[in-house]
């Protein structure tokens, strides 16, 4: 009984035996949260990722507390280096507090899209080092295929714009420049009507999102209805306008079209200028 109560006691048998178990729990944990969102359809990556950092915790935690008196014993005894190790590790010590200072404000949450600096990405992990995005190229909401790798500790100093609203719909705006040629106000109404047209099939969701926006936020946003303007350049070009609020996977497609159609109506238009000039 003694014999089996040392084994179980051993700080070694237990370095051995607790982090095999974490890793484990944390395998099994992972797989689980995994399984279930495929089944339910849901998202559940900020779950798993929320998981494996408590686990993290956990057994760092748990073997301080095996080691505690070896690891103050060693701190005592290296006292004179204290300084030099602490500016060593300064830029680590850094992404840790910057890992806690992310868990404690939570700006943003797993599968967010957000702006750091210049680059633009989707956060799919977090841990006590670095937070990893997905690029996103923002004007045509797609992936670009790079991976971001941000050290928390840059948290501190840059500012973190969140566009979690934007990855399910957008305020999508574009503009198309031609000459003075064409009075574009003509066809404006047909160009209207289209836009309307192919926005017909998610506006009752586009409006319902749109009004949870506004709350959530309390500001006004353009939509849901697509809006046209018409305004000209510092050189007396026409510049015609475009504002969608859609899907931000379609965003792209409807663009193409609403340009599609301004051109062919352009041209109908210019046709006719010719065919009834004298």
């Amino acid at each position: 009984m003694d014999l089996i109560f040392s084994i179980l006691t051993n700080k070694f048998f237990l370095t051995f035996v607790i982090p095999s178990s974490a890793l484990s729990l944390k395998f099994m944990l992972v797989k689980w949260c995994r399984r279930r969102a495929k089944s339910q359809g849901d998202d559940k990556r900020d779950l798993i990722n929320n998981v494996k950092n408590f686990i993290n915790f956990a057994l760092i935690v748990s073997l301080l507390a095996i080691w505690a008196p070896e690891i103050q014993n060693f701190a005592l005894s290296i006292a004179a280096f204290a300084v030099a190790i602490v500016i060593a590790t300064r830029e680590l010590i850094q992404c840790v507090i910057g890992f806690f200072y992310l868990m404690s404000t939570r700006p943003f949450r797993i599968g967010d899209w957000i702006e750091v600096e210049s680059h633009i990405g989707e956060v799919t992990e977090t841990d006590w080092i670095k937070t990893t995005l997905l690029e996103v190229d923002h004007k045509a909401y797609q992936y670009t295929g790079k991976t971001l790798f941000i050290p928390n500790n840059k948290f501190f100093a840059i500012p973190i714009k969140n566009y979690n609203f934007l990855k399910r719909y957008a305020s999508h705006q574009f503009s198309i420049s031609r000459n003075q040629s064409v009075n574009p106000y003509v066809f404006m109404p047909q160009l209207l009507a289209k836009a309307q047209e192919y926005c017909s099939d998610f506006v009752d969701v586009g409006t319902r999102y749109n009004h949870m926006i506004e709350r959530r936020l309390d500001v006004k946003i353009a939509g849901p209805e697509p809006e046209i303007r018409v305004s000209t350049t510092n050189v007396g070009d026409t510049v015609v306008s475009f504002t969608l609020f859609c899907p931000t996977n379609r965003a792209a497609e409807l663009e193409q079209a609403l340009t599609t159609d301004f051109m062919n109506l352009w041209f109908a238009e210019l046709h006719k200028i010719a065919s009834d000039a004298p």
